[in-house]
């Protein structure tokens, strides 16, 4: 017990996102540099931005989302459906329609999760997950299945695979958007909410902060954000894929956490998101070049998750909240 005890008050003094992670971040990119050596080209460093992109975008808002105590399995399958919608605009001439449609799904799935989350007593994961489902159904039953490919060319596909001077446009799109929340979560009294929420939901009610509609802002960004990661692969794939984004709320998910954002809510960082999102990037990347499997590739960052949420746990004081 003392063991344990003193175990868990080295973890506390320990700023994981500002010290433990960035350390890790180095072992990792030392490691496949010397592992694989194509990982080190500058040419490899735009395919990992590239590729974190639209899951730093993403994770970006779950973080928001999680720092209420809340979580949105929903946001995979907001992908697929942005992505079909998108395709559709696309197909039929109108780009610029296909995207405010895929917009406007998001928004409209965020709402829907933050109007039942933030006015009933029904938990997140029950509501996101119950989501997950009916927005895939919707992107299937849209295109019976099958993805939408043979769209014209156009300036849309930019979004995806094209540059702004040596900067992939998708991780421009991707810094900005994190920009904005993180003025929005350290410059405003929203964002001053949105930790007390998370950290005390009652004291926050009793201190006059609109806890619902806290919650409905947060999972409105969370769609949004969603949707818009769904019009970026969209028009990276070149087609409007109906099963796009699979797996990718549970990576978000892990990111988050990774990066150090508490579970249980009221404690976090973006930036600490930021360092999981390049952590998940980096193994992922690495252990392409490596050619270890993308089913060994899930193990890892399965087990990297639970061990976040243990260090997380322990740094609490193993409280049960």
């Amino acid at each position: 017990m003392n063991a344990s005890n003193a175990l868990a008050t080295r973890l506390r003094g320990i700023d994981w996102e500002t010290v433990g992670l960035p350390i890790v971040l180095v072992a990792l990119f030392v490691f496949f540099a010397i592992q694989a050596p194509n990982f080190a080209e500058i040419s490899n460093f735009a395919n990992v931005a590239r590729q974190v992109a639209v899951l730093g975008l993403i994770a970006t808002a779950q973080t928001m989302v999680i720092l209420t105590a809340g979580i949105d399995l929903s946001v995979g399958s907001v992908v697929a459906l942005a992505s079909v919608l998108a395709a559709m605009g696309l197909r039929d001439g109108n780009p610029w329609a296909g995207i405010a449609m895929a917009l406007a799904a998001g928004l409209a799935v965020g709402l829907v999760n933050g109007l039942i989350i933030g006015f009933t007593a029904v938990t997140p994961f029950i509501v996101t997950l119950g989501m997950l489902s009916i927005v895939s159904g919707t992107a299937l039953t849209l295109t019976n299945g099958d993805p939408i490919f043979q769209l014209p060319d156009s300036w849309f596909f930019g979004l995806g695979i094209g540059f702004l001077g040596p900067v992939p446009i998708p991780v421009v799109i991707a810094l900005v958007w994190f920009a904005l929340f993180w003025l929005v979560l350290y410059r405003t009294k929203f964002g001053t909410h949105v930790y007390a929420v998370g950290g005390n939901k009652n004291a926050a009610s009793l201190a006059g902060i609109p806890v619902a509609r806290v919650q409905l802002s947060v999972y409105l960004l969370s769609g949004l954000s969603a949707a818009l990661g769904g019009i970026i692969l969209s028009a990276r794939v070149r087609s409007g894929q109906p099963l796009l984004g699979q797996g990718l709320e549970l990576e978000t998910v892990a990111a988050v956490v990774i990066g150090g954002t508490s579970l249980f809510g009221g404690r976090g960082r973006l930036m600490g998101t930021i360092y999981g999102v390049l952590l998940v990037g980096i193994v992922r990347n690495g252990l392409d070049l490596l050619g270890v499997s993308t089913f060994i590739q899930r193990i890892v960052i399965g087990a990297a998750t639970i061990l976040a949420v243990l260090l997380t746990v322990l740094r609490e004081g193993g409280r049960n909240r």
